[in-house]
């Protein structure tokens, strides 16, 4: 596939409103039950981890991106947009070289240049140097070149078949001066498949320039955030990366590359930055991310560390999912989860807002007491031990967190201040009151 990832983990979504609003807390106003307000955490532009990822990494050609557990801190320069030749580039998702095994080092044709043809060339004289110019100067053009033309570079691409895309296209004048100019300038390695905008009539060199160029080439940059649902992932691709929404609506789930113990899509479409390119299909896009998500899982031993801690893979996933919608600050993460933990084995209700707010569909900071009646599965106020499956999707970190809680006998925890992402910790049900009564000060005043 022609467009990689980077991670995003750093674009913290946790339960918060996509228009900017976060959730925090953990019951509903008035209600004494333990519980806490998923939505609170502030988002930080870029997620937090790299988030890209891990993140919004891991990962090399196609739709992968770095070991994307933490990369890309920065998203788009404009979230959607096509780079321009000449534009001063973005926060540049990770470019990942050409696969060695597929890389060939050009043959300089002037090598041919043996003793031996040298003999040959003297004992037949100026025919044969007609015959051996290409080989020996190979036809240029000069300048900058006019007009636009667009090129596909092939993943694997030696220097000399890039030289052949573009001698066929137009751009530069032979395939020996292209190759010659990359092998001068000792950059064959750093060429990277994609399709790039270049002009006609290009001297070798300018078109080698932009080709290392990240502005000639046309990509869309799209940055998925942590904690966003399937739904939310949906609306952000179809309006920055030029899906329409029914076709991603319509993928088949069978052709996008879920684990085995997955259900559906939720919880696999892996926060990072994406570069889509021209030709790249919904389903592209989805696998794309659902492999991103595969290499997390393996960077942090997910299928072997489940039996560790009782659960299967997509109980972890669901947990990892719950913790980033609560989540906050990084260090939150494990004592998160080990609140639910802690929960979990003494059998009470987990009562976490945030799988009441995913059974209604809504992001809100305020969960009422009439909310936690909502008739569904996902309802932790009504049904003891985790939902039926993921919440949203989570990153590096928070899985990293639901493998790895933190030491504590905490059984509630309160964002107590949204904005500046406080969060309380707790083993008393009276000092839990308390938080919550400050949450809600904190909520009134804001």
């Amino acid at each position: 596939m022609p467009f990689r990832t980077s991670s995003s983990e750093d674009r913290s979504t946790q339960e918060r409103d996509p228009e900017g609003g976060s959730q925090e807390g953990h019951s509903p106003e008035g209600r004494s039950p333990e519980g806490h307000s998923p939505e609170g955490r502030s988002s930080e532009g870029p997620s937090r981890e790299g988030r890209l990822p891990e993140g919004h990494s891991p990962e090399e050609g196609g739709l992968r991106g770095k070991a994307f557990g933490e990369g890309a801190r920065q998203g788009p320069p404009e979230a959607g947009a096509p780079d321009e030749p000449g534009a001063e580039p973005g926060a540049e998702a990770e470019v990942i070289p050409l696969p060695a095994a597929h890389r060939r080092r050009a043959v300089r044709k002037v090598g041919l240049l043996t003793a031996g043809l040298l003999a040959g060339v003297l004992a037949l004289g100026a025919g044969a140097i007609v015959v051996l110019r290409p080989y020996l100067s190979p036809d240029d053009f000069d300048g900058p070149g006019t007009g636009t033309v667009t090129v596909r570079i092939a993943p694997g691409s030696s220097a000399e078949a890039i030289g052949s895309v573009l001698a066929d296209a137009g751009v530069v004048a032979s395939v020996g001066s292209f190759v010659n100019v990359a092998e001068d300038r000792a950059v064959s390695d750093r060429l990277r498949p994609g399709h790039y905008r270049l002009r006609k009539g290009m001297a070798a060199g300018a078109a080698l320039d932009l080709l290392l160029s990240p502005a000639a080439r046309i990509v869309r940059r799209v940055t998925v955030p942590e904690g966003l649902r399937v739904t939310e992932v949906f609306d952000r691709l179809a309006k920055q990366a030029g899906l329409t929404l029914q076709a991603l609506k319509s993928v088949d789930q069978a052709l996008v590359g879920l684990p085995e113990y997955a259900k559906g899509l939720e919880g696999f479409l892996f926060p990072a930055t994406y570069e889509i390119e021209p030709g790249d299909t919904a389903v592209d896009v989805l696998a794309a991310m659902a492999e991103r998500f595969a290499a997390a899982a393996r960077q942090v031993g997910l299928e072997e560390q489940a039996p560790r801690l009782n659960l299967t893979p997509l109980q972890v996933v669901t947990l990892a999912s719950m913790i980033q919608a609560e989540g906050g600050t990084d260090e939150d993460y494990p004592k998160i989860s080990r609140v639910i933990y802690n929960r979990l084995a003494k059998d009470m209700p987990l009562e976490i807002d945030s799988t009441v707010l995913y059974a209604q569909n809504r992001r809100t900071l305020r969960v009422t007491e009439r909310d936690t009646k909502v008739n569904s599965p996902y309802n932790t106020y009504r049904h003891k031990g985790l939902p039926p499956g993921p919440i949203a999707n989570p990153g590096e970190k928070a899985l990293m967190a639901a493998l790895n809680p933190a030491e504590g006998d905490w059984q509630w925890f309160v964002t107590t201040d949204p904005r500046h992402r406080i969060t309380k910790f707790t083993s008393k049900e009276s000092e839990f009151v308390r938080y919550r009564e400050e949450l809600n000060k904190n909520l009134g005043a804001s």
